[in-house]
């Protein structure tokens, strides 16, 4: 496993996306600041622990079946996150125990994690560049990219729970263009985006916590999220619901848990081929 950053000082003065997904999601790797923000988002989203459990289900998910039915072998994480196991390269390497992946955060917290998680097969490959969304260039010229991704072969490109933190006038379809452009056919895009779709007054205030936390967000419509699908083959099921994408079979156990509503879930995902 190989990294890249410029070193930066872990800022706990105000919450930070990453580390309040983190607690959503049960971790520990978060500061008081987060805690309470993230506790904001669920005094009026109680749904966010199921939103965040469910994004979670459709990385494992989407992962598997590209793995499986589309012959990837790469990944380009983009906004990974605090690690939690099992971590997209753990999924893609019990599939395809040669699988490549390389993560990108903006977070320094991330950074630190994933020096000490991120552990790869000995037949793959893992490697972490600090990057921001926003600065494409900064993740495209990173030497790290190419020493472990082999551009010229298909990669998946991996965008969980990320873009709703570039708000339009920073040209969030322009950005993933960008990303997608420099990967060949038969490359992949994964991604998943909270909509305010069935609770707009809900996700008001919830775009309210995170913009006065510091955080700019822009919650889309189904129509907006498969704009970032544009000249992709989607794959099956299309644009749905995160619970709803290629779900697990039932387990057949009497006392499972109640399948979540779609408010509790407002989570639209997809997966498109590059022609």
């Amino acid at each position: 496993m190989s990294s890249t950053s410029a070193s930066r000082d872990i800022d706990t003065s105000r919450p930070h996306s990453a580390r309040m997904y983190d607690y959503y999601l049960g971790g520990k790797d978060h500061f008081e600041v987060d805690k309470q923000a993230a506790e904001a988002v669920a005094s009026v989203y109680p749904g966010i622990f199921v939103c965040a459990r469910e994004n979670r289900s459709f990385m494992h998910r989407a992962t598997r079946v590209l793995a499986r039915e589309y012959g990837i072998r790469q990944w380009l994480d983009v906004g990974t996150g605090i690690p939690t196991e099992p971590n997209l390269h753990q999924v893609a390497q019990s599939v395809v125990p040669d699988a490549r992946v390389v993560y990108a955060d903006n977070d320094p917290l991330v950074l630190k994690y994933a020096e000490r998680l991120m552990r790869s097969t000995a037949q793959g490959r893992t490697a972490y560049i600090e990057a921001d969304v926003n600065d494409p260039a900064s993740l495209l010229d990173a030497p790290v990219l190419t020493e472990v991704l082999d551009l010229n072969k298909p990669v998946a490109l991996s965008l969980n729970a990320l873009m709703h933190f570039v708000p339009d006038r920073q040209d969030p379809y322009g950005i993933v263009n960008r990303l997608l452009d420099v990967l060949p056919s038969g490359s992949a895009l994964a991604l998943s985006h909270c909509t305010p779709d069935f609770d707009p007054d809900t996700w008001q205030k919830v775009t309210d916590i995170y913009v006065n936390a510091g955080t700019p967000v822009q919650f889309r419509t189904r129509a907006a999220v498969a704009r970032f699908f544009d000249g992709l083959e989607l794959l099956d099921p299309g644009i749905t619901l995160g619970h709803h994408w290629r779900p697990d079979p039932p387990s057949g156990d009497a006392t499972a848990a109640q399948p979540p509503t779609d408010a509790e879930v407002s989570l639209w995902t997809g997966v498109g081929i590059k022609p």
